[in-house]
């Protein structure tokens, strides 16, 4: 599987979101009133507006905002691959993508054939940051340049799109998949579901940051897995500050 994939020519990524302010009641009137009109028709009946907006307004990027970035690239060291981590992780949002951002640029300029991978980065993570940066008048760089393409067209390598192999319909988590694929990941200190509880409530990046490099340490696994070799070693995974 992936036999022309080359995993050094790979960028690897996910983020954390979260509501944009603690609590609805701190969104201006008309925010609030277009929160209201964006749930009206999914929210569960029982929820109120002010519920699930704590619990959901992280997934859109209208109403929520990026606390973490965090990205994986391989190299070969010693005739073995190695994976280096960093995250990019601010209260200020902008200075998150601004980071993020620059180190495409950079990448790009080495690379300029790579590719985005992650685990359900062509539906969530990757339009989330474009939107975002948009909001924040941030330069796109040329691998964010997305608009005109069709869904096929667009560069980037998902394992939830090849773990559906055509079933379009098809969803799986990334924990779910690393299970089945018998890959070992540490138990997670948190989940998706606690990220904006744990940045509003306990203001504690790191371990957001934590937990999104897990997130990608385990799609690298993942794609070692898929084009059937060894797996990465605990030293040859690097986290660089």
């Amino acid at each position: 599987m992936l036999p022309n994939i080359a995993l050094d020519q790979l960028l690897l990524l996910d983020i954390e979101t979260t509501p944009a302010v603690s609590a609805m009641e701190q969104l201006s009137d008309e925010m609030q009133q277009l929160w209201r009109e964006k749930i009206a028709k999914t929210a569960p009946e029982s929820a109120s507006p002010e519920t699930a907006y704590a619990d959901r307004a992280g997934i859109y990027a209208e109403f929520g905002k990026i606390v973490c970035i965090s990205v994986g690239f391989f190299s070969v060291e010693n005739n073995q691959y190695q994976l280096r981590l960093k995250s990019f992780y601010n209260d200020d949002e902008a200075v998150v993508l601004s980071g993020f951002l620059e180190l495409i640029n950079k990448f790009y300029a080495k690379h300029p054939r790579f590719q985005f991978a992650g685990h359900n980065i062509k539906e969530f993570d990757i339009p989330f940051i474009c939107r975002r940066s948009v909001i924040h008048q941030l330069s796109l760089p040329q691998p964010l340049q997305l608009h005109g393409f069709k869904p096929w067209e667009v560069p980037m390598l998902d394992t939830l799109q090849l773990w559906r192999f055509g079933d379009f319909k098809h969803y799986i988590s990334l924990k779910l998949l690393t299970a089945v694929m018998g890959i070992e990941t540490p138990k997670d200190d948190i989940d998706g579901s606690m990220v904006g509880k744990v940045y509003w409530e306990q203001k504690d990046l790191e371990r957001i940051a934590a937990y999104c490099q897990k997130d990608v340490l385990a799609v690298a696994r993942l794609l070692l897995k898929f084009k059937r070799l060894p797996a990465l070693s605990p030293e040859n995974v690097v986290i660089v500050k």
